[in-house]
C-alpha cells in the first residue's frame, strides 16, 4: 500500500473514529461516555469550578393540577396578583391570591416566557396541604421554599433545541419544568454570566455530555464547568442582550409590562402605515443584528475559554436569535425571505387590530400606557377615572357587534376605521386602510376586506395570541349570522341580556325591515327583471338568517339571559367560558384536561 493511501486511510480514521482513554471520562461528572469531547474540555472539568460553586440549582413546584392551581396572568383580575414581592413574608402580608410562576416554556434566551401565576394565598396554604394520590404532599421539595421569590437564572427542562437560559427578577415561584438557580451570595454577576454561558454555543455543546436525553435537570446544571477564562466576558454585553430581550418581549400584548404598540411609538410613527412599518422594521432588524453581534462576541470569548476553537465557531444563525421581532426565529422552517417578511407584516397588522380592539373595550388607552381596565367588573366609569378625556372612547356597554354588513353604527369594522383615523389621521386614511387589507391578505384572495378579516380570522388569531384562554368572548349563532364580542373583565350578570335585547333582537328587526323592502322591490313595476331576481335571491338568504337568529334566541340566548350568570375570573377561562354553552363560539381543545 502506498504512503498516499496510508495517509488517506489515517485521515478517514481521524474523521470517523475517536480515541479516548477510559480514564479521561472520569473527569466528566458521572463519567458519561462523551467520546467526542476534546481533551481540552476534560481539563476544563478537572481544573475549574462548576456552576454549583456560584449558584444553587433547585427543582420547583409540581401542583398536581395546573387546571386547579395555575392561570395565565391575563385571565384573572390584575389587582389580585402579587407581583414584584421579594420574600414569602411580603407575599403573605399582601393578601394576594396569585403570584408569578415560572413554568419554563419554549426555546428563548435571556428573558421571557413569564406567562403564568399560581395560587399562593396565605403562603400557599392550599397547595402545601394538597395530597398527591400517593399520599405525599404535592410540594415534594419543602427545602425549596427558601428560594421562592428570589432572583434566578432559569432554563426549561426540555432542551431539544439546545440549552437556553432566562433571567428572572425577584417575585417568582418556580415549577419543576422551570428549573432555577440562585446566587450563593448577593453578587448578581454570577447569575448573569452563567446565563451567558448557557446561551452560548459552548453551553449547548457541553450540556448533552452531562445529560444526553432531551431533559436537563438541576443536577446536570450544577455540574456545568465554569472556566476561569469565561470571566473575560463583558458584563455590559450580557446586560445589553438581556435588555434587548426584555424590550422585545414587552412589545407584545401577553407581556406583564406591555405598555403600548411599537407601531404607534413616536420614534416610528409617520402619517402613512407604509412608512411607519418600514421604520419599525428597520428598528427590529437593528435589534436582531445587535443581538447577533453580542452573542457572537460572547461565543468568541467562551469558545477560547473552554478550548473549543477546533470544535465550534462563534457565528450565530439568525434563526437562533430568539427575538419575536425576528422572523427567522418566529416562523423558522425553510421559508424564503419574501415569505418571512410577508408573515411578519401580516402579524404586525393583526397586532395593530388586536390593540385597537383592546382600546375599544378600555383594556388599553391611547392616552395612558399599560393596562387600564383589567379587573373583574370594571366599568366605563373606572376607565374615565383614569383617562378623563380619552382620544378614543371605549365602548359603553361592553358589547361590540361583528356582522357581515353595516347593520350597527358601532360595529367592530366601523370602530376600527375610526381608530385608524384617530391614530394615523384622515389625509392618508384610504391608503392606510388599503395597506392593512393587502397585508392581511396573505393568501392573495381576489376580494378581501377588513370586514372579511374580522368575520373569518380575527377570533382565531385572538385564541392563538391568548393561548386558547381568550379575554374577548364571541357570542355567535350556529352559522355565524350573528356575532358580538364582549370583554370578560367587564362582564356583568346582565351582559347576556344586553347582547339579546340591544343587539340580537335589534339585528333581527333590521333583517326583517330589509326583507320587507326587498320583497316590495321584487314585485315593483318600476324595477328591472335583474333587480327583481337579485332582490328575491337576497330575500331567501335573509329569511334563512332570520330563522337562524330566531332559533339562537329561543334555544340558547334567551334561556341564558334569564339565568343572570355570575362568573369568577379566579376560576379561569377554562371554567367560565363553558358556562355559556352554545351561546359562545366553540374553542377547540378547551375541554382538554390540564392541557
Amino acid at each position: 500500500m502506498s504512503e498516499i493511501k496510508n495517509d488517506s486511510s489515517e485521515q478517514r480514521m481521524k474523521k470517523y473514529f475517536y480515541r479516548v482513554s477510559a480514564k479521561d471520562f472520569e473527569a466528566l461528572p458521572g463519567s458519561p461516555l462523551a467520546y467526542w469531547a476534546p481533551s481540552a474540555l476534560f481539563s476544563i472539568f478537572s481544573n475549574n469550578r462548576s456552576f454549583n460553586d456560584v449558584l444553587e440549582a433547585r427543582e420547583g413546584l409540581t401542583t398536581g393540577s395546573n387546571q386547579k392551581h395555575v392561570r395565565f396572568h391575563f385571565e384573572i383580575s390584575r389587582n389580585n396578583i402579587g407581583r414584584g414581592l421579594k420574600s414569602r413574608i411580603e407575599a403573605k402580608k399582601s393578601a394576594k391570591k396569585w403570584f408569578p410562576y415560572n413554568k419554563g416554556g419554549e426555546f428563548r434566551k435571556w428573558y421571557g416566557n413569564d406567562l403564568f401565576v399560581v395560587n399562593w394565598l396565605d403562603d400557599g396554604k392550599e397547595l402545601q396541604e394538597t395530597l398527591h394520590p400517593s399520599g405525599e404532599r404535592i410540594w415534594a421539595h419543602n427545602f425549596n421554599l427558601d428560594y421562592i421569590f428570589k432572583p434566578s437564572v432559569s432554563w426549561s427542562d426540555i432542551t431539544t433545541k439546545g440549552l437556553s437560559a432566562r433571567l428572572f427578577p425577584a417575585g417568582f415561584l418556580f415549577d419543576a419544568t422551570g428549573l432555577s438557580a440562585f446566587e450563593r451570595n448577593t453578587i448578581q454577576e454570577s447569575r448573569f454570566k452563567v446565563a451567558a454561558i448557557c446561551n452560548s454555543k459552548v453551553g449547548s455543546y457541553i450540556s448533552p455530555m452531562l445529560n444526553p436525553t432531551m431533559h436537563f435537570k438541576s443536577g446536570d446544571f450544577s455540574e456545568m464547568p465554569l472556566a476561569s477564562g469565561a470571566e473575560k466576558v463583558d458584563q455590559s454585553n450580557i446586560l445589553s442582550a438581556y435588555n434587548l430581550s426584555v424590550a422585545d418581549w414587552d412589545s407584545y400584548e401577553i407581556s406583564w409590562d406591555f405598555a403600548s404598540l411599537p407601531l404607534l411609538h413616536p420614534d416610528h410613527h409617520q402619517p402613512t402605515l407604509t412608512t411607519t412599518y418600514q421604520n419599525l422594521r428597520f428598528h427590529w432588524r437593528s435589534m436582531t443584528q445587535e443581538m447577533q453581534r453580542l452573542e457572537e462576541e460572547n461565543n468568541r470569548i467562551f469558545i477560547e475559554a473552554y478550548g473549543l476553537q477546533d470544535e465550534l465557531t462563534p457565528e450565530v444563525p439568525l434563526r437562533e436569535i430568539t427575538l419575536t421581532c425576528n422572523p427567522h426565529y418566529r416562523y423558522g422552517g425553510d421559508k424564503t425571505e419574501e415569505e418571512l417578511e410577508a408573515l411578519l407584516l401580516a402579524d404586525t397588522m393583526r397586532e395593530f387590530i388586536s390593540y385597537a380592539v383592546g382600546c375599544m373595550f378600555g383594556r388599553y388607552s391611547l392616552d395612558k400606557p399599560g393596562l387600564i381596565l383589567a379587573n373583574q367588573g370594571d366599568t366605563l366609569a373606572d376607565y374615565l377615572a383614569q383617562v378623563p378625556e380619552p382620544t378614543f372612547m371605549p365602548d359603553k356597554d361592553n358589547v361590540i357587534p361583528m356582522l357581515d354588513g353595516d347593520w350597527f353604527a358601532n360595529d367592530i369594522a366601523e370602530r376600527f376605521r375610526r381608530f385608524l383615523r384617530v391614530t394615523f389621521g384622515e389625509e392618508h386614511y384610504e391608503e392606510n386602510l388599503r395597506f392593512i387589507e393587502e397585508s392581511l391578505n396573505v393568501k392573495g384572495k381576489r376580494s378581501y376586506s377588513l370586514r372579511d378579516y374580522f368575520l373569518s380570522e380575527f377570533y382565531t388569531d385572538h385564541l392563538k395570541r391568548y393561548k386558547k384562554r381568550p379575554i374577548y368572548w364571541l357570542f355567535s349563532s350556529p352559522k355565524g349570522s350573528f356575532n358580538a364580542l364582549i370583554y370578560m373583565h367587564r362582564y356583568r350578570p346582565d351582559t347576556v341580556s344586553v347582547v339579546l335585547n340591544d343587539y340580537l333582537r335589534e339585528f333581527r328587526a333590521k333583517l326583517l325591515a330589509r326583507k320587507n323592502h326587498l320583497e316590495a322591490l321584487g314585485i315593483s313595476a318600476s324595477a328591472s327583471q335583474a333587480e327583481k331576481t337579485k332582490a328575491l335571491k337576497e330575500v331567501e338568504k335573509i329569511s334563512k338568517m332570520i330563522a337562524e337568529v330566531d332559533a339562537y334566541e329561543r334555544d340558547t340566548l334567551y334561556p341564558l339571559a334569564t339565568q343572570q350568570l355570575e362568573i369568577d375570573l379566579d376560576d379561569g377561562v377554562k371554567a367560565n367560558y363553558p358556562k355559556f354553552g352554545a351561546a359562545l363560539k366553540k374553542i377547540p381543545g378547551l375541554e382538554a384536561k390540564d392541557d
